[in-house]
């Protein structure tokens, strides 16, 4: 039995710590990819933590023991119908910034590109020096604002700050690209 079958197989049980585990592993990168919709950090909670309990309730029906993506793929795809749905709700337009961030197509269609997409992030993350992770990781992941990050990590004033982000975004941009 792969992973995915046996993590599937997990959640049908309410494995708790299965739940919990993929819960928060899958959490920051879900909030990456939500904010570039525009939404509210309790918005991206609550969206995420929906699709979760769909996703849970599919594994429970039985509809995805076929499944031909990860788990990660599906929750996101998910998702992203989940933060559609909500933008129509609310008659708001999505309006996505693609020159910050490397493109990647959420369609269930190009699953295999996303998950490479998806690892390239994470690797490129990770080969960022530990200043660099801090900073993306509280401005994209945490939302925090400048003025916060500057005093949670002792910047001596905003712009340097500012010049710091934008080096580290070129800088994994440029890791991604090399890969």
């Amino acid at each position: 039995m792969n992973n995915e079958k046996l993590l599937i197989s997990r959640l049908k049980c309410d494995d708790p710590v299965v739940i919990k585990k993929f819960y928060e592993e899958n959490k920051k990168g879900f909030a990456f990819f939500a904010s570039r919709y525009q939404l509210d950090q309790e918005a991206i909670t609550d969206i995420y933590q929906d699709a979760v309990i769909a996703l849970i309730e599919n594994a429970k029906k039985g509809s995805i023991d076929d499944l031909k993506s990860n788990l990660s793929t599906y929750l996101f795809g998910i998702g992203k119908f989940m933060i559609y749905k909500k933008l129509k709700k609310d008659k708001r337009t999505v309006s996505i910034d693609d020159g910050e961030f490397p493109e990647v197509a959420f369609d269930m269609y190009e699953e295999e590109e996303i998950n490479l997409q998806l690892a390239l992030l994470r690797k490129g993350l990770k080969k960022l020096g530990e200043q660099c992770q801090k900073v993306l990781q509280l401005f994209y992941y945490e939302e925090k604002k400048l003025d916060e990050i500057q005093e949670l990590l002792d910047y001596t004033n905003k712009d340097v700050l500012k010049s710091q982000k934008s080096r580290c975004l070129k800088q994994l941009k440029e890791i991604i690209k090399e890969r």
